[in-house]
């Protein structure tokens, strides 16, 4: 399956797709673009140096969102894409990209949905005192962090945490969950019922 990685920042899970892939965790999957809308993210030089298609588009060029997705759509066309993956896109996706790929756009969240959704996840879990965080693969959907749970995996919330030393142990879970959940959607072994994802 042809998937492009939409990213707006370092590319931490966009590198563990690329790892997991070398070493043959992701038979089905192929890696074909990197779409960033920021032109500094670290993402668009890793997609460069593994001979990935490195696309970055700024919002700030078009009047509405749907005019930049109708751009990003425009430059995946010729690439034949058959799914997305985003991986720290800190946008949201509209109608446009939706229609065009329903149920074929995953997201990793770093907490346990729908607990503690949105950008300040970490901080969230944290304040509210909860005692267990982690992360959730799920496809995206018109909400935020709101689409069915493909999969999640837990981490215990320590007395002394801080945003960053959470931040660092759920990561470890997201490289491992991510690429999983990858492999399950290109080998087409999800389906979505309700709000129920099966495998």
């Amino acid at each position: 399956m042809r998937l492009a990685i939409f990213a707006s920042g370092r590319g931490s899970n966009f590198g563990a797709l690329l790892r997991a892939k070398a070493d043959g965790k992701l038979p089905a999957a192929e890696f074909v673009a990197l779409v960033s809308d920021k032109e500094t993210a670290s993402a668009l030089g890793i997609a460069r140096e593994n001979n990935i298609v490195a696309i970055h588009v700024s919002p700030k060029n078009f009047p509405t969102r749907e005019a930049y997705e109708a751009e990003i759509l425009k430059q995946l066309e010729p690439l034949k894409i058959e799914g997305i993956c985003l991986a720290g896109y800190m946008r949201l996706v509209g109608k446009i990209l939706l229609d065009a790929f329903p149920y074929r756009i995953l997201n990793i969240h770093p907490a346990l949905l729908p607990s503690f959704p949105g950008a300040h996840a970490h901080r969230d879990t944290l304040t509210y005192g909860a005692k267990i965080s982690g992360c959730t693969v799920h496809f995206v959907d018109a909400g935020v962090d709101t689409g069915p749970i493909i999969l999640q995996r837990s981490v215990p919330v320590l007395d002394d945490d801080t945003e960053d030393s959470l931040a660092a142990r759920i990561l470890i879970q997201e490289h491992q969950a991510y690429p999983e959940a990858v492999d399950l959607f290109t080998r087409n072994l999800l389906r979505v019922e309700g709000r129920r994802v099966i495998r």
